[in-house]
């Protein structure tokens, strides 16, 4: 069935396609929109047939997903505009946006839930256990589970935060609702009333839900780690040039899928005449454009490459390092001889959570370099590796 919605409503499958993506967003809002009106029809007809107050909780909880559904469409319709003079990244981040919201959704409906079934096991209400109303809420769980399925297909098409909240939601109310079926039933055979109990325990579920959408849907809006495969990727095609001798500094700036800019220092042989160093960088950066659809920044970097008395020193440098920690690296070596120092100039990259302050880094790392000839003297810069 999603495919065949896809094949109809789709016709382009370039997912990095800003319209394309509208199109997949579309889909799965209207969907949800027209089956959860569905739902709250068919469920509150249920939960009238059977007087139980759970039931029609649900059914205006499906209510409530339509309308989570609605946030959705108006998140894809605004992330789907282009940059602006206000907003010269784009409106991509506008998906996570609606993901928040629909988690805040999950978590009030969470939270209702608790109170009603608190309130129902301190004063439980008889059931009447009715076929048709059972039926309805069997077929309301295959339907939830059909669309929770149905929204993570497609989020995961085109990577979308808002879609994989929805389909996490959709799975929680087929939940929500198989733990009503399950107490109606034993209440009916066992004359004990679980439904508050049930409801509990359900509503601890939805809302530890809630709190893990939350989290998927605020992370990429306070900023994270790139993907590692993307990170490992960029690396290997910019060093895939015969004339880069390395590459560091690399940030991923993440403004909503399709809306990505890339920035990195690419290092050349100071020999390399600047010109053609120049048209170098033009190059890739015109190749991680097309090749990501993003945004790319380079820094050249001269370094030199072909010196065997520089290529020493750094080789010295990198084993006293290693001796302190093999995770530190360093980038954007230089040597200048002065008539008291030797100025050992470069960038180290330290790990968060390192168990040296900074200072305590350089002070270290200055002393033992001093230790193998005074006249050794480190200029060092602190970074921190954003990419992996």
């Amino acid at each position: 069935m999603t495919s065949l919605l896809m094949r109809i409503f789709i016709k382009n499958g370039d997912v990095k396609d800003a319209d394309t993506r509208r199109k997949y967003g579309y889909l799965g809002s209207f969907t949800g929109i027209a089956l959860n009106i569905l739902l709250f029809v068919g469920k509150l007809i249920a939960g009238l047939i059977a007087g139980a107050v759970s039931v029609i909780a649900d059914a205006f909880n499906n209510l409530s997903d339509a309308g989570s559904s609605v946030i959705s469409l108006i998140g894809f319709k605004f992330a789907g505009r282009p940059a602006d003079k206000e907003h010269p990244f784009g409106h991509g981040r506008m998906e996570y946006v609606t993901g928040l919201i629909i988690s805040f959704i999950i978590m009030l409906m969470g939270f209702e839930l608790l109170k009603s079934s608190v309130l129902k096991i301190i004063t439980p209400e008889d059931i009447d256990f009715n076929g048709l109303s059972v039926g309805i809420l069997v077929a309301s769980v295959l339907v939830k589970l059909w669309m929770s399925l149905f929204n993570r297909k497609l989020g995961n098409i085109i990577n979308s935060t808002s879609l994989k909240a929805t389909a996490t939601d959709s799975l929680t109310d087929s939940i929500a609702t198989s733990a009503v079926i399950l107490s109606m039933t034993i209440g009916h055979f066992s004359g004990f009333n679980t439904d508050g109990i049930a409801g509990v325990l359900v509503s601890l579920f939805i809302l530890y839900s809630g709190i893990n959408t939350f989290k998927d849907s605020l992370t990429p809006l306070l900023g994270q780690r790139p993907d590692k495969e993307l990170v490992s990727d960029i690396y290997s095609r910019v060093m895939s040039y015969p004339d880069i001798v390395g590459v560091h500094d690399l940030l991923v700036h993440d403004y909503g899928v399709g809306n990505m800019i890339v920035s990195l220092h690419a290092e050349v042989p100071c020999e390399m005449d600047f010109t053609k160093a120049h048209e170098l960088i033009d190059i890739i950066e015109d190749d991680l454009k097309t090749h990501y659809s993003c945004l790319a920044t380079i820094h050249m970097d001269p370094v030199a490459a072909y010196d065997e008395e520089t290529t020493a020193a750094k080789e010295m440098v990198m084993k006293v390092i290693s001796e302190i920690d093999k995770e530190l690296t360093i980038h954007d070596f230089r040597m200048t001889k002065g008539v008291v120092h030797v100025n050992l100039l470069f960038d180290i990259v330290v790990p968060y959570g390192f168990f040296l302050s900074d200072n305590e880094l350089v002070e270290t790392i200055r002393k033992r370099l001093s230790d193998i000839d005074e006249k050794y003297f480190a200029v060092i810069v602190v970074d921190k590796d954003m990419s992996l």
